[in-house]
């Protein structure tokens, strides 16, 4: 099974930081995807969060510590 962990971050500056530091703290193999994810129903870029994706097939990696991550960043993890 592939589990996809989603952290959601307030801004492009943050999720690239968190992507990086992910890779650094956890040892990913792969850097994680940045993906733009607008708010329901709004049209300014402002109110846009972004998510960082990161894979993990081996299911090695502890959300509590990938929500730890994202929070020192002002995001957190999704929920499955």
């Amino acid at each position: 099974m592939n589990v996809r962990h989603v952290l959601v971050l307030p801004d492009r500056d943050a999720a690239e930081e968190v992507a990086q530091e992910a890779v650094d703290r956890f040892g990913l193999p792969v850097e994680p995807q940045l993906v733009r994810d607008a708010l329901a129903g709004e049209d300014d870029a402002e109110d846009a969060q972004w998510l960082v994706v990161v894979e993990d097939p081996r299911e090695r990696l502890d959300a509590g510590a990938l929500d730890d991550l994202a929070a020192e960043y002002e995001g957190w993890l999704e929920a499955p």
